[in-house]
């Protein structure tokens, strides 16, 4: 299967990080790239990441990128335990160069909150109130944390919930990084129902405030529609890690049923809220 990419756009293409399954069933990471955005000019045979550490030895799971001083931060979980279902966050990072260029000098890895079970996490692109800002997933809000080192994290707080009976009543958790408009930063997140159908929404942070929820679809921007979201590894999923804006577009990779990448386009103003 291959499902789940981060996608950073950069020196006029898209670079697409993708989460890939093979027989053994241990996620590894994958690249791909594209001048269009839809169209895949290059695609490398070999994992570019894989497990190396204990906490990953079944995995490394769901990738997001964020572009921070010249470096590219990646957040992912790293899946220890088929067993006792053990996830949690890890991150690294690579000079922004280094990766454009297909130089995969990933550097160490850590645990932001060793031994906690979690997923879904990104940084922020930039700093806030002198802070690194983390949003992550504990089951089943969307929390955030701060940090001054990009080690230590504390001030954790949820600040989304599940809607009772709602298209994402049962959980929720983040797509890709959060975007930076003027109207404040913008997050693709998924929702989760109690018939597990995984779809998109969006959410508007406020930008001096990232706790601070400015705007919240009512319904979804993307569900499993597709028959190729709607069958596969994991029937009935659009999940996604990453987006792009490209002009006024925003392309939003994501994973249909656990088994492909896909991609989906909106004007950026079609995710807005209308003033």
């Amino acid at each position: 299967m291959v499902f789940n990419a981060a996608a950073i756009y950069a020196e006029s293409k898209v670079h697409i990080l993708y989460r890939a399954m093979g027989n053994d069933g241990v996620s590894r990471l994958g690249y791909a790239a594209s001048s269009d955005g839809y169209h895949i000019d290059e695609r490398l045979p070999s994992p570019v990441f894989e497990p190396t550490t204990r906490e990953e030895t079944y995995g490394c799971e769901d990738p997001r990128l964020t572009l921070i001083n010249g470096r590219y931060y990646l957040c992912y979980t790293a899946f220890g335990s088929r067993v006792l279902g053990t996830h949690q966050i890890a991150m690294t990072s690579i000079p922004a160069d280094d990766f454009v260029q297909h130089r995969w000098t990933w550097g160490k890895r850590w645990l932001p909150f060793a031994g906690v079970r979690n997923k879904d996490a990104a940084l922020f692109p930039r700093k806030v109130k002198g802070r690194y800002v983390l949003l992550h997933r504990v089951n089943p809000d969307i929390c955030i944390a701060y940090s001054e080192d990009l080690k230590r994290w504390c001030d954790i707080k949820a600040i989304v919930q599940p809607r009772h009976r709602r298209w994402d009543a049962l959980k929720v958790g983040i797509a890709g990084p959060p975007l930076e408009l003027d109207d404040g930063w913008l997050l693709i997140y998924h929702g989760v129902n109690f018939e597990k159908v995984y779809a998109l929404g969006v959410l508007i942070l406020s930008k001096t405030n990232p706790e601070r929820v400015v705007y919240r679809s009512q319904h979804p921007i993307l569900q499993p529609l597709e028959p190729y979201e709607r069958h596969g590894a994991v029937p009935n999923v659009v999940f996604s890690c990453g987006a792009v804006i490209i002009d006024d577009d925003m392309l939003i990779y994501y994973g249909g049923a656990d088994t492909v990448v896909c991609v989906a386009t909106y004007d950026v103003n079609e995710l807005l809220p209308h003033k």
